[in-house]
This record gives structure tokens, C-alpha cells and sequence, in this order.
């Protein structure tokens, strides 16, 4: 499982026109499923994004987590995160998981952060064509993964 954060100032997610996502401060996760991804792996990246300590405390050092601030969460499945791009120019996918199990991991990712006390968890849609709009804050973006060893 791979997630891309964005400390946001703010993001939204629009399909055919209609915002169906948005948040004010916090992360902007674009999250990637693998075929060998559990629900452990999930869980384990639960909460190294909730701990994650990116944002500034008041001697403007990257000190607090998103529950310090009550920040918010926008969280967008993004199967092309797993693109081979090793042989020719068009990429592959077959590194990404099949659908059911993409989406399946993709909404228990979003139910365990509803759990963890953050302000608001807003989503795009699963297989959508979605825009996606941002204000990178810093800015500042990380990988976050884990594989299944």
C-alpha cells in the first residue's frame, strides 16, 4: 500500500461538476493498493499518517499531527501510484490490485480514520474520473508505504 500525503491549505474533489469531497487544513492522501495488501498493512499506515508530524507548533518547528491541529483528511484512491514505467512509455498497471480488492481496502483505510478522532474524512469517488484541486502548504509531500513482508 502506498499513500502520497500533501500538507494541504486546502483540497477538493469534483466529479461531473459537483464537489463531492473537500477540507480546509490537513492531508490530502492519494492512496495506492497492491494485490499482497491486508487489512494489517492498512491499519499500520492508519496510524503513521494520523502520527504523522508535519505541521508547525508555535516555534514553527514540523512538530504537531494532524489530531494535534484538528486538521482534516480528503482521501482519493489512486491506483496509478503502482505504474510500471520500466519497458516503453506506456505504463503498466498489473502491480496495482484488481478492483474489488482496491476498493475494499480503500474504504476500511477511510473507516479507520473516522475512527481516530480527526475532524472531518472527506473522499473522492472509487473508479471515478475525478479533478482534484489542492494548495500544497510548504510544501510538503510524503511517501508513505509498506509491503507486505
Amino acid at each position: 500500500m502506498k499513500l502520497v500525503v500533501q500538507r494541504v491549505k486546502n483540497a477538493n474533489v469534483v466529479v461531473e461538476n459537483k464537489t463531492i469531497g473537500e477540507i480546509q487544513q490537513g492531508f490530502m492522501v492519494l492512496l495506492g493498493v497492491a494485490p499482497t495488501d491486508t487489512k494489517e498493512i492498512a491499519d499500520f499506515l492508519v496510524q503513521k499518517l494520523i502520527h504523522l508530524r508535519v505541521f508547525e507548533d508555535e516555534n514553527e518547528k514540523m512538530n504537531l499531527s494532524i489530531q494535534d491541529i484538528d486538521g482534516e483528511l480528503l482521501i482519493v484512491s489512486q491506483f496509478t501510484l503502482y505504474a510500471n514505467c520500466n519497458h516503453g512509455n506506456r505504463p503498466s498497471f498489473t502491480e496495482a490490485a484488481k478492483p474489488d480488492l482496491a476498493n475494499e481496502l480503500y474504504e476500511y483505510f477511510v473507516e479507520q480514520c473516522k475512527k481516530e478522532n480527526i475532524e472531518k474524512v472527506a473522499t473522492g469517488e472509487f473508479g471515478a474520473d475525478m479533478q482534484v484541486s489542492l494548495q500544497n502548504d510548504g510544501p510538503v509531500t510524503i511517501i508513505l508505504e509498506k509491503e507486505n513482508v
